[in-house]
């Protein structure tokens, strides 16, 4: 399930879904991109070093 796919600014994100924690449950719960276009909703994706190095 690892593929990776090189987006430009611009360009469609593909749907995913991860696995996020809900801190108002105490829990885990998941983020679905197709869910959230769905309801409208805005997304945005920030990429960054594992370790925060550079940010």
């Amino acid at each position: 399930m690892n593929e990776v796919t090189t987006i430009q600014v611009g360009q469609t994100v593909p749907d995913f879904t991860l696995t996020t924690y809900e801190p108002t449950t105490n829990g885990f719960g998941t983020y679905s991109l197709a869910e959230a276009r769905k309801n409208g909703k805005w997304t945005l994706l920030f990429f960054y070093p594992a370790d925060y190095t550079f940010v």
